[in-house]
Order: C-alpha cells, then structure tokens, then sequence
C-alpha cells in the first residue's frame, strides 16, 4: 500500500451507518469525517448553496465576417487608368493616406474647366458688381462652383484642388488624381494591376478596422427569440478552444435559403483568449449561445457534482463529516447547475476537491465488503 494511502487512511475515519435510525436513507451508507483543517490541507474547500439566475444555451452554427460598420470601399468615380498604386494587401493604413493614382480625360476636362472658372470669377470679383452686370457676375459665380464641385465629384480630394488653383497653370490639368483612404485600417482586398482602365464603382481597395470581427450565427426563429441585445456567446473553431463574444444584433428578415434568423456577434481581437482562437473572415465557426436568463433556483458549481451509484450526488458538510447526498438536476449554465431537489439554501456543500472524497468514499466501500 502507498504512503500516500496510508496517511489518508489514518487521516480519515468512515464510519458504516447500519442502524435502525438510518434505514430511512440507505443511499448514504458511507461518510467522511474530515476536520476544517484537514480539509485545507488536502484542497476541499466547501461553500453555501445559493440562488443564481442561469442562462441555458443554444449551439448553432457561424461564419466569421469583417465589421462592415468598420469597413470602407475605395471605388473610381469615372472611368480611369491606373496610374500606381500607394499601398498593398495587409498593411496597415491611416485615414486620408494615399491609395492609388489615376488618370482621366473626363478629369483632364474638368480640372481646365475648373482652372478657366477660377480665373474668370476672381476677374469678375475683382471688377465688382458696380462695374460688370449682376448677370454676368451671378453667371461666373456659378460656373466657378460648378467646376469646383465637378472636380470632387470626380474624385480629387480638397487638397488637390486648393494645390491646382493655387498655380494657376493650365498646364496641371493632366488628368491624374488621387484615391485616399476612407479610414484607418488594414488592406484587405486589392485585386488590380497599373495601367488597367477601371470604369465607374470598381472595387480597388478595402480598408477595414480588424480589431473587431463579427460572427454571424444562424438559428431558428423560435430560438432567436429567445436571445437578448448583450447576451454572452461562445465561438470555437474546433470545439475545444473558445473565445468569447457579445451578442450586438438581430436580424429582423428570414434569410430566404435557409429559412434562418441571423445573430450577429462582436468578438474583440483584443481579447486576451484571442490568441488562442484565431478567426478569419469566410471561417465556419461553432457558437453557443445564453438565452434569456431564468429565474433565480438554488444552483452550485458542476464540479461540485458526481455520480454515485448512479445518481448525481454531492457531499453536504455537518458539523466535520461530509455526507454523500443525492440530488436533482436541472439546466446547466456557464459552468453552474441548477438543483431541483435534495439541498436547501445556505447548506454547505463540497465544491473543490469532490472528485477526491468519491474516490476515498469508493476506497472505503471497497475496504467494508473485504
């Protein structure tokens, strides 16, 4: 026999119940005694029942996607050639950076337009209304306005154009312009090479904000009613690693293919689990869900359970001796069961350590039926 054993055995006295007195409950044939400081030495640590609000679960299926709130295209308003590009897939990006250059005729003509414009309304401004008729001054206003708006519409930013009228010089009026970035980010798509002509609204860039990803989970209606704004949600990519995420929105139409309600999840990469998890967009992910929470029943840790003979059991404390009691369980939540009957509030139970003393209590069972 260990030593182990040996000390274990002389640390603790299991006394058989075969009385009259205990035939009403012949389940717990067999208890511990064990004193409070025997018990910190060997890791039992006991606590009070209570009362706690579970949340049951629903799993479901997910797709991780970018967080299109933090997302931006950058798209030609005209048709134009490629010029070069400023940036390249994955970098990271600032807000206002230069992405890629371009050139247009259609641009070549506004920028003269523009130039010819400006000329012609700081001459008019300068002459006055008391020297040039209202119509032509109200007339060169305009047209100036005209031009300078047509240029932005195009696709110059404001600095550009304060860079070009500045000079003055017709001869600037080449055409090329600059895309920027919408936002601070990184560089998620930039599908094209220099010297392709882009028309109108072709994607060339996406810039997105990647320290916040969305999961996108799929339930049944029925079960999408149950799930709240707020509401906890755990996503894996193989079932034993989990990263957690907070439920943000739900879907309000019925995707028609799958006949589904969406859920949408905030998961934060800087989550100190992240790195433990990594998600990308397009990945298939499973999730597991809170629903509303119920209301309050007396509940313990799920570690504080066993089976025994069976039955789910844990060790309630009397005085020093620690009794094998069967329970009733309920849902289970985040770790905590709820129990439906055999323990009252406030009665202590063992909550760390159980596994232990199912195996002295075996030990001793064992030792009587020798």
């Amino acid at each position: 026999m260990s030593p182990y054993i040996l000390i274990l055995l002389t640390l603790f006295c299991f006394t058989a119940q075969a009385g009259e007195a205990d035939k009403e409950d012949e389940q717990n044939t067999n208890f511990i005694t064990m004193t409070a400081q025997q018990r910190t030495q060997l890791g039992v640590k006991t606590a009070p029942a209570g009362l706690r609000a579970l949340n049951a679960t629903i799993q479901a299926p997910g797709e991780v996607k970018i967080d299109m709130y933090r997302s931006a295209q950058v798209t030609p308003r005209i048709s134009a050639q490629i010029v070069s590009r400023h940036a390249r897939l994955g970098e990271r990006v600032k807000k206002a950076q230069q992405l890629v250059t371009l050139s247009s005729v259609a641009m070549a003509e506004a920028q003269g337009a523009l130039i010819d414009a400006e000329r012609e309304w700081k001459r008019v401004k300068k002459l006055g209304r008391k020297v040039v008729s209202e119509k032509r001054y109200l007339s060169s206003q305009v047209a100036r306005q005209r031009a300078y708006a047509t240029v932005l519409a195009y696709g110059m930013n404001q600095q550009e154009v304060k860079q070009l009228l500045s000079r003055r010089d017709a001869s600037l009026a080449t055409g090329k312009f600059n895309l920027l970035s919408p936002q601070t980010g990184t560089i998620i798509f930039d599908n094209f090479v220099i010297g392709e002509v882009v028309k109108t609204g072709r994607l060339l860039f996406e810039v997105s904000d990647e320290s916040v990803l969305w999961v996108e989970a799929k339930l049944r209606p029925q079960q999408a009613a149950s799930i709240q704004i707020g509401a906890l949600a755990n996503i894996s990519v193989d079932g034993k690693k989990w990263l957690t995420g907070r439920v943000i929105q739900l879907h309000q139409r019925l995707n028609a293919d799958s006949r589904t309600l969406g859920v949408r999840i905030e998961v934060s990469r800087n989550n100190e689990k992240y790195n433990n998890v990594l998600l990308f967009p397009g990945e298939y992910v499973q999730v597991s869900l809170q629903t509303r929470a119920s209301k309050k029943q007396i509940a313990v840790p799920e570690s504080a359970v066993v089976i025994l003979r069976g039955s789910p059991t844990v060790f309630k404390l009397d005085g020093d001796s620690l009794l094998p009691t069967p329970v009733e369980t309920g849902d289970s939540s985040a770790g905590w069961v709820a129990i439906t009957a055999g323990l009252a509030k406030g009665e202590k139970i063992a909550v760390k350590g159980v596994f232990m003393l199912k195996s002295l209590l075996l030990k001793s069972q064992i030792g009587d039926a020798d």
